[in-house]
C-alpha cells in the first residue's frame, strides 16, 4: 500500500523570506507580514507568528495593520518567488527523504514515502527527522502520513496534532469541509445546506451532489478515501541522470523485474562513466497500470558504478515491490552523485586495505543507514561524552582512546541505578543488585575519579564520580561508579550506578 507524507508550511511565505533572503531578511523578532493587491485593495496575504500574536490576520487591510502595529515589517507578495522557493525546498527533501517529491502549492510539499522509510528507521523516525531538519532551517512545518494524498493533505492542515501517522480514513470524518481541497464556492454552498464536516457527506447520495456542485466534489472525496488514484508527478532537477524503460505489456514476475533492473543499471552506469561520476544514491520507480508507483531507494557508502553490485542491491529489494496488475514503466534515477575517477588496479605485490563498502551497503540498505556506524573518540573525560558516532567509512579522526585506565567494551546508553553496600569514601562495594539480580563482588579495582566538565555546565563545577571495576562470582566484570566523593554531599548524590560491561 502506498504511503504519502503531506508537509504543511503554515507560515509560508514569511519563513521563505527569512530563510532565503539572507542578510536582507528582517530580524526574527520583528513582526513580518506579506501584502498583496486584491482588486483595488491592499490586504495582508500572510502573517508570521509574531504578527499573529499582535492580532494581525490574513485578509486585513494594510492600513489597519499599520495602525495596530506601527513597527510592522511589510514585504510585497511575490507568488512566483514563493513557488520557486517551494520547489527548492522540495528538491532539498528529494535528496534526503524519498525519491518521489512534488510541490503542493501554495504552502505544502507531498512525498511518496513507500520504499524509503526503512532507510530512516521507520515512518516515525523519518517524520521526526524531516520536521526537525525543517525547524532547524527556520521553516515551520506540520506533517501527516496517510494512505492517500488527499487524506495526508487534510490531516496535516486540520488535525489537532502537528505530526500524525495513520492508516485508514477514520480520522477524516470530523475534519471541516475545507480539508477536501474544495473551491470556496463549493464549501460555502455545502455549509448553506447544513453540511459542516467530511463525515456529513460520506453517506449522502452522489447524484444530487454532483448535479449541484459538479464532479469535483465527489472526485475529491474518492481521492481522500483511496477509491480514485491521485498520482504524484515527481520533481526532477535539471541535468539529473536517469534511464527509463516502457513496456508494451505490463510485467509483474520477480524474474522479469530483476532482468530489466540489470539492463537499466548497465545503462545508468554507462551514462555516469561518460561524466566521470559515481552513485551515492539511486531511486527505482515502478509505475503500475493503476497509476500507483512503487519505489526503491538505495544508498551507498562510497561513490560506485559497479553494475553487479548495484544490480544485486536493487534485486534484494524486489520483494518490497508490489506489481499489482502490472508495471508499465520502470525508471532508474541517479539522485545523488559524486565525482569518481578511474583508479589504477593494485598489483599482487602491493598490500591494499580491504574494501568494506560492499558490506556496509548491504547492511545499510537492509537495516537502515542510521543503524550502521563506527565509534570515534572525543576529547572528554566524561565517559558518555568521550565517544561519538561517525559514518562507517569515515576517515580516521587522529584521536586516540584513553589508555591510562581500562574502559568497558559496552557502555550503557545511560547509567542504571544499582543497590549496593560499601564503606565510604574509597572502598569498593561488597555486593551489587542490578536488574533484580544480586551479585557478590569477588574482586575490585579503583577508585578512578572523574571530575565534571565545569566549563559546560555550572552543575558540574564540583561534581565528581568514583569509578570501580568489579568482578562477580561468575566472572562477569562491570564498570560502576558512585556519584560524589563519599564525603561532601555537594559533589553528588552518593548513589551507585552501573555504566558499562567489560567483554
Amino acid at each position: 500500500m502506498a504511503r504519502v507524507i503531506s508537509v504543511f508550511l503554515p507560515l509560508w511565505p514569511t519563513d521563505r523570506i527569512r530563510r532565503w533572503a539572507g542578510a536582507a531578511a528582517p530580524s526574527a523578532e520583528a513582526p513580518l507580514v506579506i501584502a498583496g493587491r486584491v482588486g483595488n485593495r491592499r490586504l495582508l496575504t500572510a502573517v508570521d507568528a509574531a504578527a499573529a500574536a499582535l492580532g494581525l490576520k490574513q485578509g486585513m487591510p494594510v492600513t489597519k495593520a499599520q495602525a495596530l502595529v506601527p513597527d510592522l515589517v511589510i514585504e510585497r507578495a511575490d507568488p512566483v518567488a514563493d513557488l520557486a522557493s517551494l520547489e527548492r525546498l522540495a528538491f532539498w527533501v528529494l535528496q534526503r527523504i524519498a525519491p518521489i517529491v512534488a510541490v503542493d502549492p501554495p504552502d505544502g510539499i507531498v512525498i511518496e514515502s513507500s520504499g524509503a522509510d526503512h532507510l530512516h528507521g521507520g515512518e516515525a523516525v523519518m517524520l521526526e527527522t524531516l520536521i526537525g531538519r525543517l525547524t532547524l532551517s527556520g521553516v515551520s512545518a506540520r506533517a501527516a502520513i496517510a494512505d492517500t494524498w488527499g487524506a495526508a493533505h487534510a490531516l496535516a492542515r486540520h488535525a489537532a496534532r502537528p505530526t500524525l501517522i495513520t492508516s485508514g480514513t477514520d480520522l477524516l470524518t470530523p475534519l471541516p469541509l475545507e480539508a477536501l481541497r474544495l473551491p470556496a464556492t463549493v464549501s460555502g454552498g455545502l455549509r448553506d445546506l447544513g453540511f459542516l464536516r467530511i463525515g456529513d457527506l460520506l453517506g449522502q447520495p452522489r447524484a444530487p451532489l454532483t448535479r449541484r456542485f459538479g464532479p469535483e466534489l465527489c472526485r475529491r472525496i474518492d481521492q481522500a478515501l483511496g477509491a480514485v488514484a491521485e498520482p504524484i508527478e515527481a520533481l526532477r532537477p535539471a541535468g539529473v541522470i536517469e534511464v527509463r524503460r516502457a513496456f508494451a505489456e505490463p510485467i509483474g514476475a520477480a524474474e522479469t523485474i530483476a532482468r530489466y533492473i540489470g539492463k537499466l543499471v548497465a545503462q545508468l552506469c554507462l551514462a555516469l562513466e561518460e561524466k566521470g561520476l559515481g552513485l551515492r544514491r539511486m531511486d527505482l520507480i515502478c509505475a503500475r497500470v493503476d497509476s500507483h508507483a512503487q519505489t526503491v531507494r538505495i544508498g551507498l557508502a562510497a561513490p560506485q558504478r559497479d553494475v553487479k553490485r548495484l544490480t544485486r542491491l536493487l534485486c534484494d529489494k524486489i520483494e518490497t515491490i508490489d506489481p499489482g496488475f502490472g508495471i508499465e514503466i520502470m525508471t532508474l534515477t541517479a539522485t545523488l552523485t559524486e565525482p569518481l575517477a578511474p583508479r589504477q588496479a593494485s598489483s599482487l605485490l602491493e598490500p591494499t586495505a580491504p574494501d568494506l563498502s560492499g558490506l556496509v551497503d548491504v547492511l545499510a540498505n537492509r537495516v537502515g543507514a542510521r543503524a550502521v556506524y563506527r565509534m570515534a573518540p572525543m576529547p572528554s573525560d566524561v565517559p558518555e561524552r568521550s565517544v561519538r558516532r561517525i559514518a562507517p567509512l569515515s576517515e580516521e579522526t587522529g584521536a586516540g582512546w584513553p589508555d591510562h585506565w581500562p574502559r568497558p567494551a559496552r557502555l550503557l546508553a545511560r547509567p542504571e541505578p544499582i543497590e549496593t553496600m560499601a564503606l565510604l569514601p574509597d572502598h569498593p562495594p561488597n555486593w551489587i543488585a542490578w536488574r533484580g539480580v544480586r551479585r557478590r563482588v569477588r574482586r575490585a579495582d579503583g577508585p578512578e575519579r572523574i571530575f565534571g566538565e565545569w566549563w559546560t555546565r555550572d552543575a558540574e563545577m564540583i561534581a565528581v564520580r568514583d569509578y570501580f571495576r568489579i568482578e562477580d562470582d561468575t566472572g562477569e566484570r562491570y564498570w560502576i561508579f558512585r556519584a560524589g566523593d563519599g564525603e561532601n554531599a555537594a559533589t553528588g548524590s552518593h548513589r551507585w550506578f552501573l555504566h558499562g560491561i567489560f567483554g
